[in-house]
């Protein structure tokens, strides 16, 4: 076994086992190495600390169970190894920015830690900010074109630009940009530029609404120039 596909099996061991007890001495063995050369040499593969690693996981997850349940923030604490709320809360407030009280709340932004993934490269292990909203259903209204999985990421940055030098653009300034597959079972997807739209008001012609219903959102801020910031 190679060194790469060793540690993905530590790192595949961390996650199977994140709520429980974890020692260094179980999850360098799954790499079949001592915890001192497993421990340096996750350091300089990854860039960070195992404990690190498996602390900033464990927020992670107790930041998402806060935000999208009704579970106390005791209860979270004690599944993720804190011995009193006062450590628990001390640590998720310097990874997430406000409290657990504050991330049961409607709306509160609160970050993620992406989960190790070893491929043929090093994926994830990075922090991004998000936050759990809940959202009433609208409605919105715009310009559709049906694109193909495969071809998209080329192709919507071009239905952008050529919506912006068309007429239509006076109409749709691109509040939003709307992904739609009800059936999630084919190569092809409805995307819209939107905005908002008021049932009942005028439909130019050559514009579709579509109705969204009410569901839980994960907002993520895009900052920088798009696409590359998306």
């Amino acid at each position: 076994m190679g060194w790469i596909e060793s540690v993905g099996e530590a790192i595949h061991y961390i996650e199977n086992h994140i709520t429980e007890d974890l020692r260094m001495e179980e999850i360098a063995e799954q790499a079949f190495l001592s915890p001192y050369y497993f421990q340096k040499g996750f350091s300089m593969l990854c860039g960070f600390t195992v404990g690190d690693y498996i602390r900033q996981r464990r927020l992670t997850l107790a930041g998402s169970e806060l935000a999208s349940s009704n579970v106390r923030v005791i209860d979270v604490a004690i599944k993720y190894g804190y011995d009193s709320p006062d450590s628990f809360t001390k640590a998720f407030t310097r990874f997430h920015g406000v409290t657990p009280s504050v991330a049961k709340k409607d709306g509160a932004l609160i970050k993620s830690f992406a989960p190790l993934k070893i491929e043929f490269s090093l994926k994830g292990g990075y922090v991004m900010d998000y936050k759990i909203v809940e959202k009433d259903e609208f409605t919105i209204i715009g310009v559709s074109k049906n694109f193909s999985y495969e071809g998209a990421k080329a192709e919507i940055p071009q239905f952008w630009t050529d919506h912006f030098k068309s007429d239509e653009c006076a109409l749709i300034c691109g509040m939003y940009g709307v992904c739609i597959d009800e059936s999630m079972g084919s190569d092809t997807f409805e995307y819209l530029i939107a905005d908002q739209y008021t049932p009942g008001a005028p439909v130019a012609d050559g514009l579709v609404t579509r109705s969204i219903p009410a569901h839980s959102w994960a907002i993520f801020p895009c900052r920088g120039a798009m696409p590359n910031a998306l």
